[in-house]
């Protein structure tokens, strides 16, 4: 227990005293008013979800309109960058200064970039408008799942939690569909104004419900820490953009990944000398954090990297409408839906979570190894009984690896906590979907005539794809199976009925 409390710091006092009234720092919510609070969170966690995965089926067509298709893939890129490079920032600011109006301002700032998305009249300006829906879009994912560590003990968050995984999943499947829809029925356009109704009524509901924050505790922002981070996650990533436009090491992809990983070191650097650190690295002490958020990196690049590539396989290869392509990726939808509410409650019941995350990383090992086994001929039958592994998988740890974060560490750090989970798992989505997709595009180029055969004896261009998609699911598979292994490793933390700062550990 000493070991634990040394971990926490000299902070806690400060902490507890600015915490709202009730049980150990937690509000005294009813189960009515946690869930209307939930629903507004979970309203601003899907604009975030459903806009990584919306524009897919309607990129296309906005390149057509705008006159831009090399451009292409920066549409997607300046979302990523400034949604991942800042959520370490939106973490260390809401346990600053709260986090009720932090969020608020995160959903006016997703809405503004959506609605000049929306107006774009040149590739130019959607990508940086893009940009502008990303800064919103880290706060939108950190913050959420935060201030349910303020208003729910963590003995009874997995019951709540269940919920985020389900709304994340569904989002991320739904996506292409709405998007599909939209582009066919009404106008690209509307993909990005579809979200502004939404944030409205996220915006009435958390400021109708959710009590005010806590009073502002006298601290510092780390802004050189901040700039250190943001520049150097955002120069990592476009290096890994450009290898995965290329598919081969450019100069230019070289120089600025050099640059990237130079100025994530300097940040390192910085950190452990700052008064108010962005991520506090004593944190890494703490084997619950250290291993979930290493689990967190490692699924992301499983779980992005698997997913992109099936829309294009459904429409490409099978032949579909955006529509329909949609619609084929409900069994991964359902899969993650049913689980992720089912281990929220067991969780919540029994008190455990480990078992949960050691079985959903078997199952991802598993659908993983499945793709491997997808060709042209492969049945939407077959591929549905893949996606559902997929998604059961998915569903029983995607978010508990937050919960068993949160409940590790003290109140005063929850948000930096649970924004470098994010952090962690959207970077590892960032790294894998660049790097599988320059292993697919250097498979593809390498595929000869005589590899028809034995992909079904097709034309070329398909067989090509779906030789690409192979290679890129083996590179997958030892990356999943070491997250399997990782999952072992990660310790049992009672879980707290109260809001009390300190872990109970047994």
């Amino acid at each position: 227990m000493r070991d634990q409390a040394d971990l926490v710091g000299d902070n806690d006092a400060a902490a507890q005293a600015a915490a709202p009234p009730g049980a150990g720092g937690v509000w005294n919510y009813s189960h009515r008013q946690i869930l209307v609070i939930m629903s507004g969170l979970m309203l601003g966690m899907l604009l975030a979800a459903l806009d990584q995965t919306i524009v897919s089926t309607a990129m296309p067509t906005i390149t057509r309109d705008l006159h831009g298709v090399s451009l292409y893939s920066w549409v997607v890129t300046s979302y990523l960058l400034t949604s991942t490079a800042s959520t370490p920032l939106y973490g260390k600011l809401g346990d600053l200064y709260g986090r009720k109006r932090l969020f608020q301002l995160s959903i006016v700032i997703f809405l503004v970039g959506s609605v000049l998305s929306g107006t774009s009249t040149s590739m130019f300006e959607l990508i940086a408008f893009r940009g502008l829906q990303g800064l919103g879009s880290g706060g939108l994912m950190t913050l959420a799942l935060a201030i349910v560590g303020d208003v729910i003990p963590p003995r009874q968050r997995g019951r709540y939690q269940g919920y985020f995984g389900m709304i994340f999943g569904t989002a991320s499947v739904l996506g292409p569909l709405v998007g599909g829809i939209l582009v066919d029925t009404a106008s690209w356009r509307w993909v990005f104004y579809v979200n502004v109704p939404i944030g409205i009524f996220a915006l009435i509901v958390i400021n109708r419900v959710l009590h005010a924050d806590a009073a502002r505790r006298d601290a510092r922002i780390d802004w050189l820490g901040a700039l250190l981070v943001v520049a150097g996650v955002s120069l990592f990533l476009t290096g890994v953009q450009d290898l995965g436009e290329h598919g081969r090491l450019t100069t230019a992809a070289a120089v600025y990944g050099i640059a990237g990983i130079v100025l994530t070191v300097a940040f390192g650097w910085w950190e452990t000398r700052a008064a108010e650190p962005l991520v506090p690295l004593r944190l890494f002490r703490n084997d619950v954090f250290s291993v979930s958020t290493t689990l967190g990196f490692i699924v992301g690049v499983v779980m992005f990297g698997a997913l992109i590539f099936l829309p294009p396989y459904i429409q490409e290869v099978k032949g579909v409408s955006p529509t329909l392509s949609g619609l084929r990726l409900l069994p991964l939808m359902v899969g993650m839906l049913g689980t992720s509410i089912w281990s929220g409650r067991m969780v919540t019941k029994h008190g455990r979570y480990k078992a949960y995350v050691v079985a959903g990383t078997a199952l991802l090992v598993a659908g993983t190894a499945l793709l491997l086994l997808v060709r042209v001929s492969t049945s939407m039958l077959a591929l549905s009984a893949i996606l559902l592994v997929l998604g059961l998988g998915m569903g029983l740890f995607l978010q508990i690896t937050v919960l068993a974060v949160q409940n590790a560490l003290p109140l005063s750090e929850l948000g930096v906590g649970t924004a470098a989970v994010t952090f962690f798992r959207t970077l590892g989505g960032a790294v894998g979907t660049a790097i599988l997709g320059a292993v697919l595009i250097a498979q593809e180029r390498s595929v000869l005539p005589g590899d028809v055969a034995r992909l079904g004896r097709v034309p070329g261009s398909l067989s090509a794809f779906v030789s690409g998609m192979d290679r890129a699911y083996l590179y997958c598979l030892p990356v999943a199976a070491v997250a399997f292994a990782l999952s072992f490793f990660l310790r049992e933390v009672r879980l707290r009925d109260t809001g009390d700062h300190l872990p109970v550990l047994e």
